[in-house]
């Protein structure tokens, strides 16, 4: 498909410095410094065309700018970690059946591995819970719980997919998968950490072979731009987003690709603000390249300080358990930008030698970094993706030396040379497991009893 051009005109910049730890980083003009037309077509035309973004990467405008110029006015800023409840519109009013292939928890009991759980949810907030073998077969026990979720293994982001919750027939999930009641219906919710979210909906909503076309600042503008958009929403009593096109496309991990997640990753906790509060930021497939938006006509959410720790040990999903801190504690879907930048350089034959360890997170999630026997990568969202030397690694994270650092003897000088836009090899798609279609379980709104079985292209146009 031939991609419009879009024409660029000159902006007022208020204040360009960016801050290489800080909160926030303003660095656009206000919003009445730019004249604003309605669009028609494909796309309702508010907020960043995903055609214009992609024109403008190709004419080398960074993600920044690109977001600059469709949201003059915000500033960005940085999200604690943090959770999105995902209402699955194609789940209304139907029993939630999932398994892992590795087992997990329901209920407060174990689920083992070739098990799945079907909840029915309940009135006063609860569920009817039959955990059968595999998703039709025998009923191996059922019970009444006040707490309507189905736990994987591990709640922390960046699990394996043997973890990933399944729908029978249908497509994996990260995170939790629960129930609710509406209005007398059955609602299915996806409880996720955001950044697991987004590697879903990444590159459901935008191509992620974009990257092979020298687009990826197109995908980073659309990870930021998205991961605000989600934030903002509250949507349900009971989920703040839904996973259709009525709000952002997100299939589960269906559609995951390493070069999303790339995108996702370089980006991790970026989202735009306005006056200090997470803005709503609109965004379409408008054709013809699209305009800079009001922001002052978009609604905002929570401020970033807002937003509530995550949940990580078993429990209901709403009590919260806050992990310690631990900046070494850090997974990467996919290639990361660190191993882009070390096959890059020459790999185990480059100047900074074999890995020492495992890729590790800088403090307050300011991005990673990982140490060889020469020298060390680091990639943020303000230096990029580049060799340094301990002692620059020492300023950014002291305690490094006490886990595997090598002694200042092996120093090597900074690297010096900017990388390029980190590009990732293309990957296969992940494909969901599927399983048989499961018989019918008790409908919504009446409690069972413990014991035996029971009776009888481009993604969204916001």
């Amino acid at each position: 498909m031939a991609r419009s051009a879009i024409s660029v005109r000159p902006m007022l910049v208020a204040g360009g410095a960016l801050l290489v730890m800080g909160t926030v980083l303003a660095f656009w003009g206000r919003p009445e410094q730019t004249g604003y037309r309605s669009l028609a077509g494909p796309g309702h035309g508010r907020g960043m065309s995903q055609v214009g973004a992609f024109d403008s990467a190709l004419e080398g405008w960074s993600g920044e700018r690109i977001l600059e110029h469709y949201y003059p006015g915000a500033d960005l800023g940085r999200i604690p970690q943090t959770t999105v409840a995902v209402r699955l519109v194609e789940q209304d009013d139907s029993t939630l059946d999932a398994y892992a292939d590795a087992g997990g928890r329901v209920a407060g009991r174990e689920l083992a591995a070739g098990q799945a759980a079907h909840l029915t949810p309940l009135a006063d907030g609860g569920a009817n819970v039959v955990v059968t073998t595999g998703c039709d077969g025998e009923v191996l026990w059922q019970s009444a719980t006040d707490d309507p979720w189905i736990y994987p293994l591990d709640r922390a982001p960046g699990r394996p997919a043997a973890e990933h919750l399944t729908l029978c027939g249908g497509s994996a999930y990260r995170g939790l998968l629960g129930v609710a009641m509406e209005n007398g219906e059955a609602r299915t919710v996806n409880r996720v950490d955001v950044e697991d979210y987004l590697l879903g909906v990444v590159p459901a909503e935008v191509p992620a072979n974009w990257v092979d076309k020298g687009a990826t600042e197109a995908l980073r503008a659309q990870a930021i731009a998205a991961r605000s958009y989600a934030l903002a929403e509250h949507r349900y009593p009971y989920a703040q987003i839904c996973d259709n096109t009525d709000c952002q496309a997100y299939p589960g991990t269906a559609e995951e690709d390493p070069r999303a997640a790339a995108a996702v990753v370089a980006t991790a906790g970026m989202v735009l603000l306005r006056d200090g509060r997470i803005l709503r930021a609109e965004y379409s497939a408008a054709p013809d390249g699209g305009e800079p938006a009001d922001i002052y006509t978009f609604a905002v959410g929570p401020t970033p300080a807002e937003l509530g720790p995550v949940p990580v040990e078993p429990g209901p999903a709403d009590q919260i358990v806050v992990a310690p801190s631990d900046p070494r504690a850090r997974t990467v879907v996919g290639e990361s930008p660190i191993d882009i930048e070390y096959r890059r350089i020459g790999g185990a034959n480059s100047s900074v030698g074999q890995p020492l360890g495992p890729e590790m997170a800088l403090p307050q999630h300011a991005g990673t970094y990982r140490m060889f026997t020469n020298g060390v990568i680091i990639s943020t969202s303000t230096l990029g993706t580049q060799v340094v030397d301990f002692t620059r690694l020492m300023e950014l994270v002291p305690e490094a030396r006490a886990h595997g650092a090598p002694p200042s003897g092996n120093d090597v000088p900074f690297a010096g040379a900017k990388p390029p836009a980190s590009v990732v090899a293309p990957g296969h798609t992940v494909a969901p497991k599927t399983a048989s279609t499961p018989t019918p379980r008790p409908t919504p709104g009446t409690a069972i009893p413990s014991g035996g079985p029971p009776g009888g292209e481009l993604g969204s146009v916001r």
